[in-house]
């Protein structure tokens, strides 16, 4: 008999994850000799502990189909990464205890840097505690930030609402900045990496076109000199139209804008930096401003989702599949790109090991050299990204997006887990 499989989803989800869901799905049914069922984690990893498994069987083929277009998490994700073994040894052994009991020998997790880490962890319980799987890391997140793939699904989407958003607000402004507004601060994510910012920067076609100004995670903000360029663009454009990371920091190295909390997986809880820089212009120039937080808007907008970004999803997790079912594990299937121009692609892989906790910010031949803007190498890397419009259907004027049955499989242990964040 066929050893089943388990995949979940993790971390922050995004317009495109459930098309990598997708493609895991119906390629696994192309190889009935060697995978039977495939179970999903209902809310990641958490549902592997407590043994919350959702029967994708029971959904029709046109439902997983609908997968393609349909944005967030259909199986519900989580921020939750696994201690190392000794310091919780008995996660891991709930983990073999579960997989035991439902027969499961491959585990395809689909998430960013924190749940390559558990990929990788989960990879070795055969030789740490003698219960081999087959383990493959998927690629997914809008912060763009995993090594050695050329970029991530779920980032070309992000990249594409901020870009088309920051353009839309830029001529909404400037057709009223003679009496209304002058300044408008759009705040994007990426804590440590600036890509989704950047990708602002593709909206800036010519000079007096915003966003005028980027702020980066990866420079350090002086407000003199931004103030300077406020000024500037203000009084040659007639207003200033500006992208903000949520991760910039100031000259002690700080972010901006923190809340003071954490999330599970330890990270600072940022706060919204656009408010800030608001008040740093308005306290300067006194200026009519407005503000916005693009926040879950970004990450959810599969109407306007890069066709480039909905094929590259679907193809790791089609590859994921492919290479399990080959023998490889302890890999993550990453894109590879051939061109530029043209934009030519290809699925590779790479070690897990070498893809856990690494994290690939903007370099800085990217950045302009005031550090406000993106150079024409950054534009020539993320334009591709970006291309070509995949519209999910529509129905009553709304996109028709699917929701699954998530039918639970009988659970089969007498013992419950609970799990500490």
């Amino acid at each position: 008999m066929p050893k089943n499989a388990f995949y979940a989803q993790s971390g922050g989800v995004t317009a495109v994850i459930n098309a990598t869901a997708c493609g895991v799905l119906e390629t696994a049914k192309q190889y009935p000799d060697k995978i039977g069922k495939v179970y999903a984690g209902r809310n990641g990893i958490i549902g592997a502990l407590t043994e919350d498994l959702i029967d994708t069987s029971q959904e029709s083929a046109e439902a997983i189909a609908a997968l393609r277009y349909t944005p967030s998490g259909a199986f519900g994700s989580c921020r939750f990464k696994l201690k190392g073994l000794e310091q919780n040894k008995a996660e891991y052994e709930r983990l073999i205890e579960v997989f035991k009991a439902h027969d499961i020998g491959y585990f395809f997790y689909n998430g960013g840097g924190d749940s390559q880490d558990t990929s990788y962890k989960v990879s070795q319980l055969g030789d740490t505690l003698g219960y081999p799987i087959t383990c493959i890391g998927i690629p997914k997140t809008v912060d763009n930030d995993l090594p050695i793939t050329d970029t991530c699904p779920g980032f070309g989407s992000v990249a594409k609402y901020v870009a088309v958003s920051i353009r839309e607000a830029s001529f909404d402004v400037l057709s009223m900045a003679k009496t209304s507004t002058k300044v408008f601060i759009m705040e994007v994510m990426g804590r440590h990496a600036g890509w989704i910012a950047a990708a602002g920067g593709l909206a800036a076609e010519k000079e007096s076109d915003g966003p005028h100004i980027i702020i980066f995670p990866e420079v350090i903000f002086d407000p003199e000199k931004f103030l300077a360029k406020v000024d500037f663009c203000v009084k040659k454009y007639g207003y200033c139209s500006i992208i903000v990371s949520e991760g910039a920091k100031n000259q002690d190295g700080k972010f901006i804008s923190e809340a003071g909390t954490r999330d599970a997986f330890g990270h600072v809880q940022l706060g919204g930096v656009a408010p800030v820089i608001a008040n740093i212009v308005k306290d300067k120039f006194g200026y009519k401003y407005h503000w916005a937080v693009a926040d879950y808007l970004q990450r959810a907008a599969r109407h306007i989702a890069s066709k480039t970004d909905v094929e590259q999803a679907y193809a790791v997790g089609k590859a994921a599949v492919e290479f399990a079912v080959a023998g490889k594990t302890a890999v993550m299937p990453v894109i590879v790109r051939k061109s530029s121009q043209p934009y030519q692609w290809e699925i590779g892989s790479a070690n897990l090991a070498d893809v856990a906790n690494v994290e690939k910010k903007m370099p800085r031949e990217f950045i302009s050299e005031d550090g406000f803007g993106i150079t024409p190498a950054c534009r020539e890397y993320l334009q591709p990204l970006i291309a070509g419009e995949d519209y999910p259907p529509y129905k009553n004027g709304l996109p028709d997006y699917v929701e699954l049955k998530n039918v639970a499989v009988p659970k089969k242990l007498a013992t419950t887990f609970e799990v500490k964040k």
